[in-house]
């Protein structure tokens, strides 16, 4: 039998019985003192904390140590299929790359915050739960790759920790294999460590003001780095919205190379992006994050050529002209075609040797628009006042920190890794 019941009923149902009901619960209330006796927990209270009888025991007490006592920390290493995103194909992370990246996420990370942010800082403000996937997460509607994703500001999501090379004597870390921790798990920690802060203490309105009219949810993907860069955002994924343009500020500046920073800066002031007087700012910034060797003839960035690309619109039919670096031009063919548009035609326009000369080049190209380069700079400025004014840390001293330890990784985990077999 269905019961039917109108608004004015429950609302006359609930007034009328609601005394009766708080009536009932004040000896429940009053029952309660500080002088009361308490029986025993109904809870085993004599559970250890870990199973030495478990095949991973060794490595589960080091998490407990390192990450659970002081941190209140947990490592999730094992597939846990109700927390994982169900839209995707996900795979476990393997055993010893999870303790590999778990040794990693301490040196790298939580000891670097708690060196500058003192010993109360990530106990405090860290996530409370990392989450390790094996593989990569692929979105089949919209071609994009998630990297890692947090809930809550609680539990940060590590994807694709098998991609990481299990370190070895024989075998040890290049420049290449950090590149890649950075991408696929450091860049995404610091990313969603940024949320975290910025969901405790609001980041300035001014930051999403510097470029409010090119935000764009829905189709970011579809920008590829010159234009984004040309825009004035450090990554793609940072123009879909101005938070996340905020937290990808903040972890570029961490954990970007230099050869990706100065890409960045070339795209940036390649289209209009550079004003009249910007380039001794943007000296300012490459020394503020340690770029070294600037003017060194064999560096990427004193040897490049820019091209005029044009295509040809498949929406309006109107021919679109843009200038592209030539580090850049098979990305670009490769984006059209995935796109299945034309394929451009690329006109060279000039040959640099010179990271100062193109710049000179640049700057003759600024145009009224708030984008580019300028746009960046403007956006570096007001993220890092916001962390030290906030948080006390200053972010090329976190950059510093992390680039250090990252070029003595090989060292730390030679002297301080143990990787356990299954017992």
């Amino acid at each position: 039998m269905r019961i039917h019941i109108t608004i004015n009923e429950v609302k006359r149902t609930m007034r009328d019985y609601l005394p009766l009901c708080l009536f009932a619960l004040l000896p429940l209330l009053a029952s309660c003192s500080k002088d009361d006796d308490f029986d025993d927990s109904i809870f085993d209270t004599n559970i250890a904390a870990i199973d030495d009888k478990e095949a991973t025991a060794p490595f589960d007490k080091w998490l407990y140590d390192n990450f659970v006592v002081p941190y209140n920390t947990e490592i999730q290493y094992r597939f846990n299929f109700p927390a994982s995103n169900l839209s995707f194909q996900l795979s476990p992370a393997d055993y010893k790359k999870s303790q590999l990246l778990a040794h990693y996420i301490k040196y790298l990370f939580y000891d670097v915050y708690t060196l500058y942010g003192g010993d109360d800082f990530m106990k405090k403000y860290g996530p409370r739960i990392f989450h390790f996937i094996g593989s990569a997460a692929y979105s089949p509607t919209t071609g994009t790759e998630t990297l890692g994703y947090a809930s809550a500001g609680v539990k940060i999501t590590l994807i694709n920790v098998n991609n990481m090379k299990l370190w070895t004597p024989e075998s040890e870390y290049n420049s290449s294999d950090m590149e890649l921790l950075n991408k696929d798990q450091f860049h995404t920690m610091h990313h969603e460590f940024s949320h975290i802060l910025h969901q405790t203490k609001s980041y300035p309105v001014s930051f999403g003001q510097v470029t409010p009219g090119s935000y764009d949810p829905i189709t970011w993907q579809e920008r590829d780095s010159v234009l984004s860069h040309s825009l004035g955002y450090l990554t793609q994924y940072g123009s879909s919205a101005s938070y996340e343009d905020f937290v990808e500020t903040l972890s570029c500046t961490i954990t970007d190379t230099d050869c990706r920073w100065m890409y960045t800066i070339i795209d940036a002031c390649s289209n209009g992006g550079l004003k009249n007087g910007d380039k001794e700012q943007v000296y300012t910034l490459i020394d503020s994050l340690e770029i070294g060797g600037v003017d060194e003839p064999g560096k990427p960035w004193n040897k490049f050529s820019i091209y005029e690309e044009s295509v040809v619109s498949s929406e309006t039919g109107d021919e679109v002209k843009r200038y592209v670096p030539s580090f850049h031009i098979n990305d670009a063919k490769i984006k059209y075609a995935e796109k299945g548009e034309a394929t451009p035609t690329y006109t060279k326009v000039a040959d640099f040797t010179s990271f100062r000369d193109y710049l000179n080049w640049a700057e003759g190209k600024a145009t009224e628009e708030i984008g580019g380069m300028n746009a960046i700079l403007k956006k570096i400025d007001i993220a890092t006042k916001w962390y030290t004014t906030n948080w006390g840390l200053h972010l090329y001293e976190i950059r510093r920190e992390v680039r250090k330890r990252q070029d003595n990784i090989n060292e730390y985990t030679r002297n301080n890794v143990v990787i356990y077999d299954l017992k």
